[in-house]
């Protein structure tokens, strides 16, 4: 394709930039051959001119189109270069935060700095059983895509970990090995893969220290083998080392550490255990402070050192182990603080009883002289003599240094030969997975001979990286059948030849190291000989003579010579080491330097029984670095180069996996993206090579499918054909000219670079076209239409308008007319108002003066007669003055007189008073006086009111007379007497009027003033009256508004209660729902448990029965109808086994607790005393029946059946009086046979069970004494019956009974009737005393009762006195309370009432149980035992208790040994598809009910418990043989649940009889409180619905991703991007794939079975539930994980397959059954990709849409959504900012995924059924013959 065609206008390329090492710009006008000059425009507006190179004329890389940036797969770019890969790489880990990318075979993980929740437990689920292009790139889809082919492919896999130190090496194996460790699991009980996973906290520990790039750097390499078996189940695991820094033992650079243990040993230095090590401050020791950074930031050294102790510990390094182990690391330290004085330039000394090399000397258990003589001197030996030689401080330092390092080469190689020891495989390896983490290619300011040997390792990798990725093209290819051409690729072979070959560098490093006066300078000067001008990898630096340059792969690295020798001798000095050798105490330290010279690597060794697959045997990794024999030791390179060549040869015999790691920036900040130090990393560890060769072939490939699905809008319809083949070929020869830049494969389109963007450019331009032609017919559309609607809104405004207008002028003529109108009657108004008026003047006129005249007329007559009426007054007035004249002066003539008399007597008294006798008299008889005067005071009132009457009388006499004087007055004005007083009279009597009238003034002013003042209080008060009126009316106001206020309080708090009840009730129902799935939880592990101890069980006995073959008898006592449920009993037993096989041969046995001895010595006592008096009773009995025996014939059948009740009697009471004994004496020899405390100790097993036997049997004993009682009653009884009568000739039973009473003729017999009598008179006492006790109890409760009853009526007195003086409204209130209070208080009693009569009812039920059992063994043993003819003329049982006859109907009856026959029928030989389909649901439920019936009206309690247990273990054995088939599952949940019910309706409790009929009731259970095991039998129901949706997963799983996020259910809506070479599932349907009809389908067939089986519609309910929670679940799960399934139209497709589902549930009415809200985090996903995500609004509408996701799956989906087509918008960075922020007060879960596996509480809510019981048919399909109907 011509360049013209690519580099047009808006075209974007890249170009070179010196700080983001590549920039974007846009082409401004098109390129065309011969320019020498692009104009451009950077993304930041900026223009410029970029020259082309004249030689070459490249141009620059064109940029990839922006749909495709961000891809999983960096080979799915169509543009395959350096800025391409960048990009993509920067946008996938700032933007999406996505830390891993593939490129190719390659995973490129970039260390995130932070910790992500990507890593769990859920994550790893989802991945395992995945196909690795199928999900986003992940460190755990490595490993499971080398998990797979391992399986797969029967060969050994390798995942090899590289990057520099600090991008993440260490936690991507670590996390690699987890993976393993968690889907494998382990092929035993020993937890292999927890000790694979312990390994990591040790080897970090001596292996990691922290340097200026990484905290945790690992400072050697490691090759973890991790072993499987044929299951491929983790058995081992074996590790190799490769060159450990032994150097930073000694010297740290600034700001780094030493390795960690010794910063651990320093920060628990305090620990009692560590005292002994005399330890410190890290900054204190000489090899833990040169670094100055002693401490890392968020490590805490101390709870780190707990982690590797307990790590030692898993991995069985014992304590003692461990404690040698700290001691040499504190010896290491100690000899890092010993120091040297000089005597002279060549030689040195050790202080004396210098502290550090004493405490080393104790710790390493050696001589003090010995060791500081050696570290200061040194043997030199010749052929003839030995010398000893002092050295110099320098050198005495070098010695300690080495020597210290030394001693932990060889720790660290014993403790990796221990690790391995623990990972050891017990059982033969079948394969094995590698992980290898080893350092990358590094480049420093000085170089030494470490990073030397880590090129070199980095060099033979990549060499073997470029030879897979180059077989892997080829494979390709050929499998394709296409041309294979010859790609040419960088081989670094040269330059591993230039280290390795002969006369190499190493060769001449190891050769200059056996020269005695080698040198580093000399090496130098032999390397440049031999290399330099001849090979164009080796240069020499200008300016040095002592150093080396060599062109890696990488980069040019220059290396300095200085170090190279002594670094690859690695000599310590054998002295020192025979020192350390010498030591007697210190067995580690031996261990450690033993043999040195034959001690192999400590992972040389091959496992035992370990034969890999690829037949390679494991060879030393690493020899010993540091011996000192006299015979040629192997050089440090020498020993790397070898084991380098074995690692090569495991990894070419392994399938690679490769793990590159890139260290983002220098500075260990979180998502921050260096573009420099990404570019250098990615060409050094081989990503861009492999972009490279990839980019030299076709890089891009599609399937044809896929190629048509995509470019199907290149196509005309013509094109079509239905050969999808031809049709794609026919259309890229239209498409692309050049033939060249495509090969058509067997089912692959291949395409070389920039192909798939121009394709892509010709689609965006032809969906642009078509775009532009519909927005152009649409926007026509809308503009027609638009004035289509301007038109018709014209049109109706001119008629609006010419319509106002015309009433407007309506309305002017309308008014015009009014006008007129109006002045008319104006007009008319005022000429009618000017008359009225002067009508109405002349009619006043005419009135006043009328009015006149007659008021003047109307005066005078009123004044005549008031003339009148003052002349009668004056008259009256005057006869009145005059009568009452006279009146006053014969009144005041009478007051003188007894005024006069009055003062005489006063006078009188006067006189008397002053007399001092008379005082002394009144004043002693005062006090008779006072009474004499209170007799008087009556006296005179009696006299009073007698002279009141006579006054009255007077008065009417006065009267009578006062007319006789009126006549006589004339007369008596004759006298002159009666004129003088009558004169006097007058006068005094008008004085008193003088002084009445003056009175009567006075009386009149203060009768005004009072009414002033009572007009003034009046006033006041009417005021006061009217104010508290107000005041009144404001407090009614504040009151109603109070009343108000409390009602709307009321209200609120109401409300809130009722809010927080409901609350209250959800969190209750959500608590009752945790405890609820808590308990399942525990169920399903119980379950779990079970069948693992039945499966250890029969692996037991398989394997007890392989060495001893032959015929082996089984316990006939041996049940097999043992309930399962029993297991406590049977664990105990389990574990009492190799209990009793350990005490056997145990010399010394524990002694018996006494007191446990003597309290059953005791009680078996009391036991034989009781069965001594029964046996004494039951002898008497049995000599009263052997003298019978000679009389029994002239007996009637009546006695026989009394003396054969009696013997039953007996023989009832001698088996268990036997039973007794039996179990005494077994208990007692058991006891006495083990001997040891723990047994017999309280809470121990056997300590349970003598209690609960001897709890039996104690109650048993009770039973018996009742019994016994009862018997000798009815003794008594009878022998009162046996007195004479006086009729002797009736043949009664009272003659028969007197005739035996004369044959006693036995003094044995009178004397036992005599006693029988006697103990009949006790009874009749005891129960006369009783009977009394019980009255007097009676009478003294009802005495109580009164006295109750008396202080409540008082009480209820004073509460009604109290009442009635409370207002109204407070007494209604007062006399609720009151009347509450009464009612709660009775409530109280009443419930404790009856909670007593429940317990006194359950109590009488178990004896009425026990007493009904007895009774009816009699009865069927005396029905056995009776002869026909006895039972005919039997006439009545004395002795036996009438029972109720009951109705047989409805039950089933069966043998006892049929009981196994009816399991296995029934039960384990029942197939749901063949016989049971034609059944009644529930069948088989009501067939074991039934006969549990029967066994309930037989009383049979062994036969019930029997029955159950033996249906329970069979619904188990059925379930585990057939637990993966769906029908069976189902059918046995419907009929478990059945049987439930069933046992719950027919169990007589009231609360499950309310929807029964009469009949039904009558069918209730008699006999046995089956409670127990309807517990057992609900907790099985939770097993098999527990199972039920395990199989229901196993068989969606595989459909539902397919089905709900694959398939296109609306064809041609989503589009299918490019893929890279990680081949993901296709979204288009072939024949073998799911859809959503597949699902749909399923979920028909489900419901549909469960229907069949006549499942509980409850129960179908809550199983939908769990499936569209599964459904969802996995779905959305695998939407958080694909980034290839978060676009807009993928959004759609969801939300059509979730309606489609909704549409199944209102199909099955299932819509009430909260399946539809299980799908409402997958819903709210799919809104989520296809709302607007842009502003703000979007957020806040976002937000609150969401509420069913949590803000890391948000987050998530919007992180990885991907625009499909060109149209559609990326989410932007700030706008995710955003919805965190207002996501950041909400309390959710930080787990990402949903937990699929999740199984909500099931419930069984009680389902009554209608079908009568005596109605049911047995099929004979069923094989139950032997069943017959009762």
């Amino acid at each position: 394709m011509a360049a013209s065609e690519l580099y047009t206008k808006y075209a974007r390329v890249w170009i070179p930039d010196p700080e983001e090492v590549w920039k974007s710009a846009e082409l401004l006008k098109d390129y065309k051959p011969g320019d020498k000059v692009l104009q451009l425009r950077l993304e930041e507006g900026k223009e410029l001119e970029y020259c082309l190179d004249p030689k070459t004329k490249e141009l620059p890389p064109l940029r990839n189109p922006d749909i495709l940036v961000g891809e999983n797969d960096l080979t799915a770019l169509s543009y395959l270069h350096e800025p391409a890969v960048l990009h993509n790489l920067k946008v996938r880990f700032i933007d999406s935060k996505l830390i891993y990318t593939y490129c190719g075979i390659v995973l490129v993980a970039i260390n995130p700095y932070e910790q992500l929740p990507i890593y769990g437990e859920d994550i790893i689920n989802a991945y395992s059983g995945q196909n690795m292009g199928d999900m986003d790139p992940h460190i755990f889809a490595v490993a499971e895509e080398a998990y797979k082919q391992m399986a797969r492919d029967e060969r050994n896999q390798s995942i090899i970990v590289s990057g520099e130190s600090g991008a993440g090496k260490t936690v991507s194996a670590k996390y690699a090995m987890r993976y393993f460790a968690t889907v494998s699991g382990s092929a035993s009980e020993a937890n292999v893969e927890e000790k694979v996973l312990a390994s990591n906290p040790i080897m970090e520990s001596i292996g990691n220290a922290k340097t200026t790039r990484n905290d945790n750097s690992s400072r050697f390499g490691k090759y973890i083998e991790i072993g499987f078996d044929k299951r491929y189940r983790i058995i081992g695991a074996n590790m190799r080392t490769y060159l450990l820094e032994k150097s930073r033992v000694v010297f740290q650079a600034e700001e780094e550490r030493n390795y960690h243990i010794f910063y651990q040993l320093c920060a628990s230095a305090a620990l009692p255990e560590f005292k002994t090590l005399r330890l410190g401050n890290a900054n204190f020791f000489h090899y833990t402070k040169q670094g100055g950074s002693p401490m890392i930031d968020g490590v805490d050294d101390a709870k780190e050192m707990v982690n590797t102790r307990q790590a030692c510990t898993l991995l069985g390094i014992s304590d003692s182990y461990q404690m040698g182990i700290f001691r040499i690391l504190a010896g290491i330290l100690h000899l890092g603080n010993v120091e040297f004085a000089s005597r002279d330039s060549d030689s040195c000394t050790v202080p004396p009883k210098h502290e550090p090399l004493t405490i080393f000397c104790d710790l390493m258990g050696v001589e003090y002289e010995e060791m500081s003589h050696w570290l200061c001197h040194r043997k030199l030996a010749t052929a003839t003599e030995t010398y000893i030689k002092p050295i110099s401080k320098l050198h005495a330092i070098n010695a300690r240094d080495a020597l210290a390092k030394h001693i932990y080469a060889n720790l660290f190689n014993w403790i990796v030969d221990h690790v391995n020891k623990a990972l050891h495989a017990t059982v033969k390896q079948h394969s094995f997975i590698g992980v290898l983490d080893i350092y990358g290619f590094e480049t420093f300011e000085i170089n030494s001979f470490e990073q030397f040997c880590i090129n070199y390792a980095n060099e033979k990798l990549q060499q073997q990286f470029n030879m897979h990725v180059f077989k892997l093209e080829q494979e390709e290819y050929m499998k394709e059948q296409i041309p294979w051409t010859l790609i040419d690729f960088y081989d670094n072979q040269p330059c591993i030849n230039l280290i390795e070959a002969k006369m190499g560098v190493l060769d001449l490093l190891d050769e200059e190291c056996k020269m005695p006066k080698g040198s580093d300078d000399s090496w130098a000067q032999k390397l440049y000989n031999t290399h330099l001008n001849k090979c164009a990898l080796f240069e020499k630096p200008r300016m040095s003579n002592k150093a080396f340059i060599i062109k890696h792969f990488a980069d040019k690295v220059e290396y300095q010579c200085e170090g190279f020798l002594e670094k690859n001798k690695d000599t310590v000095y054998e002295e020192q080491i025979k020192v350390l050798k010498s030591s007697k105490k210190f067995k580690l330290l031996l261990e450690l330097f033993q043999d040195e010279e034959k001690v192999l690597s400590p992972t040389s060794a091959t496992p035992s029984g370990r034969v890999p697959l690829s037949r390679m045997p494991i060879k030393p990794a690493k020899a010993r670095p540091g011996q000192a024999s006299k015979e040629h030791k192997k050089t440090v390179g020498h020993q790397f180069r070898n084991s380098l060549h074995l690692l090569m040869e495991t990894l070419n015999a392994t399938t690679p996996h490769y793990v590159r790691c890139i260290k983002p920036n220098d500075f260990k900040f979180p998502f921050t993206f260096d573009e420099k130090r990404a570019v250098q990393q990615l060409r050094a560890c081989g990503v861009l090579e492999t972009i490279r060769i990839s980019a030299a072939g076709f890089p891009s490939r599609w399937t044809y499918q896929e190629f048509f699905s995509r470019y199907r809008v290149l196509m005309k319809q013509k094109d079509v054909l239905g050969d999808r083949k031809q049709t794609c070929k026919n259309v890229l020869e239209k498409l692309i000219q050049d033939k060249d830049k495509y090969q058509f494969g067997k089912t692959k389109i291949f395409f070389r670079a920039g192909q798939v963007a121009y394709l892509e450019k010709i689609r965006a331009d032809k969906l642009r076209a078509a775009c532009i032609r519909i927005q152009k017919t649409i926007r026509g559309w809308l503009m027609r239409k638009k004035y289509m609607r301007m038109r018709r809104a014209a049109i109706t405004i001119q008629r609006h308008v010419r319509g106002y207008q015309a009433r407007c002028y309506a309305t002017f003529l309308r008014r015009t007319r009014a006008a007129i109108t109006i002045q008319k009657f104006q007009r008319m108004y005022v000429v009618r108002k000017r008359y009225r008026c002067m009508r109405d003047a002349t009619i006043a006129l005419q009135a006043l003066l009328r009015g006149y005249m007659v008021r003047n007329k109307y005066q005078m007559m009123l004044r005549e007669h008031k003339c009148v009426v003052l002349q009668k007054h004056v008259r009256g007035w005057l006869a009145r003055r005059r009568y009452r004249r006279t009146l006053r002066a014969i009144v005041y003539l009478q007051c003188c007189y007894r005024r006069m008399m009055a003062k005489r007597e006063l006078k009188k008294l006067k006189i008397e008073a002053r007399s001092v006798e008379r005082y002394k008299k009144l004043h002693i008889g005062l006090e008779n006086k006072i009474m004499q005067l209170q007799r008087k005071i009556d006296e005179q009132n009696k006299e009073y009111k007698s002279l009141l009457e006579k006054m009255n009388s007077l008065e009417l006499t006065y009267s009578t007379e006062t007319e006789k004087l009126r006549s006589d007055v004339e007369r008596l004005r004759m006298s002159e007497e009666e004129a003088k007083n009558a004169t006097n009279r007058v006068l005094s009597l008008q004085e008193e009027i003088a002084k009445l009238r003056k009175e009567l003034h006075q009386t009149q002013s203060e009768k005004k003033s009072i009414e002033e003042r009572a007009d003034k209080y009046k006033h006041e008060t009417e005021q006061l009256v009217s104010e508290l009126k107000e005041q009144n009316s404001l407090l009614k106001t504040e009151k109603e508004e109070l009343n108000r206020r409390i009602h709307d309080q009321a209200k609120e708090i109401t409300e809130s209660m009722e809010k927080k009840l409901v609350e209250e009730t959800k969190q209750l129902e959500l608590d009752l729902n945790d405890e609820r799935l808590r308990y399942q939880n525990l169920l399903n592990e119980f379950s779990r448990l079970e069948e693992r101890y039945d499966d250890l069980k029969d692996e037991m006995n398989l394997m007890v029965s392989i060495p001893k073959p032959g015929h082996k008898r089984t316990d006939s006592t041996h049940s097999s109808n043992e309930s399962e449920y029993t297991f406590s009993s049977e664990i105990t037993e389990a574990e009492d086994l190799p209990l009793r096989m350990e005490q056997e041969p145990s010399e010394k046995k524990a002694a018996l607790d006494m007191s446990l001895f003597l309290k059953l010595q005791k009680r078996v006592s009391e036991l034989e005393q009781e069965k001594q008096s029964l046996q004494d009773e039951l002898d008497r009995k049995e000599e009263q029946a052997l003298r019978a025996k000679a009389k029994e014939e002239e007996r009637p059948p009546i006695r026989g059946a009394e003396l054969e009740y009696e013997s039953l009697k007996r023989q009832e009471l001698e088996s268990e009086n036997k039973k007794l004994k039996n179990e005494l004496n077994e208990l007692q020899k058991a006891l006495t046979e083990t001997r040891a405390p723990e047994v017999t100790a309280p809470g121990a097993p056997a300590y349970r069970v003598l209690l609960d036997q001897l709890t039996s049997v104690s109650e048993e004993l009770e039973v018996r004494k009742e019994e016994v009682l009862i018997l000798r009653s009815q003794l008594v009884s009878q022998k009162e019956a046996i007195q004479p009568k006086e009729d002797k000739h009736t043949m009664t039973d009272a003659t028969i009974l007197l005739e035996d009473v004369q044959k006693m003729k036995d003094k044995g017999e009178i004397a036992q009737a005599y006693i029988g009598l006697k103990e009949t008179n006790r009874l009749l006492e005891s129960q006369l005393q009783s009977q009394k006790k019980s009255h007097e109890n009676e009478l003294e409760s009802l005495r109580g009762e009164i006295q109750s009853l008396k202080e409540e009526n008082n009480r209820q007195q004073q509460l009604l006195a109290q009442n009635l003086q409370l207002p109204p409204e407070a007494r209604i209130e007062a006399s609720l309370q009151h009347e509450i209070t009464r009612l709660t208080n009775e409530n109280l009693d009443l419930m404790e009432q009856l909670e007593k009569q429940d317990k006194t009812v359950r109590k009488l039920k178990k004896q009425l149980k026990v007493f009904a059992k007895k009774i009816g063994e009699l009865e069927v043993g005396q029905m056995e035992n009776t002869s026909p003819g006895q039972i005919i003329d039997e006439p009545i049982r004395p002795v036996n208790i009438p029972r109720k006859e009951k109705d047989f109907q409805g039950m089933l009856e069966y043998k006892k040994e049929d009981e196994q026959k009816l399991v296995k029928n029934l039960i384990l030989e029942l197939k749901p598809r063949g016989v049971a389909v034609n059944l009644i649901p529930g069948l088989p439920a009501y067939i074991l009910f039934m006969c549990v019936r029967h066994a309930d009206y037989l009383n049979d309690d062994q036969k019930v418990r029997s029955l159950l247990t033996s249906t329970i273990n069979g619904i188990k054995k059925v379930l585990k043989k057939r637990g993966d088939d769906f029908e069976t599952v189902s059918f046995w949940l419907s009929n478990t649940c059945r049987f439930l019910h069933c046992l719950k309706q027919y169990s007589g409790e009231e609360g499950f009889m309310k929807h029964n009929t009469p009949r039904q009731n009558e069918h209730c259970l008699t006999n046995f409180d089956l409670a127990e095991y309807r517990q057992v039998l609900s907790d099985l129901a939770i097993q098999i619905y527990q199972q039920l949706v395990r199989v229901l997963e196993n068989i969606l799983q595989p459909m539902i991703v397919s089905g709900m996020l694959e398939h296109e259910t609306i064809q041609g809506v989503s589009g299918v991007k490019p893929t890279g070479l990680r081949k993901r599932t296709s979204s288009i349907a072939d024949e073998g794939t799911y859809t959503l009809d597949s699902i749909i389908r399923q979920l028909n067939s489900f419901h549909s079975v469960m229907c069949q089986h006549g499942m509980d519609p409850e129960l179908i309910k809550q199983v939908v539930k769990q499936m569209f929670y599964i459904i969802g679940a996995i779905t959305l799960n695998n939407l958080l994980l694909r980034k290839d399934m978060c676009s807009w139209s993928k959004g759609m497709q969801i939300r059509y397959n979730v309606s489609q589902l909704e549409e199944w549930l209102r199909d099955k009415n299932l819509m009430n059954s909260g399946a539809k809200e299980t799908l409402e985090p997958l819903i709210q996903a799919a809104q989520l990709l296809q709302v607007k995500k842009k502003t703000d609004e979007d957020a806040e509408a976002i937000c609150s849409m969401c509420n069913a996701l949590t803000t890391a799956q948000i987050v998530k989906v919007l992180n990885l959504y991907t625009p499909v087509n060109e149209f559609e918008e990326r989410v932007l960075v700030s706008f995710i900012r955003t919805i965190q922020v207002r996501l950041r007060d909400r309390k959710d879960s930080p787990q990402l995924l949903m937990d699929a596996k999740h199984i909500f509480p099931v419930t069984f809510p009680f389902n009554p059924s209608s079908l009568a019981l005596e109605t049911i048919q047995i099929p004979a399909s069923l094989g139950l013959g032997f069943i017959s109907r009762v």
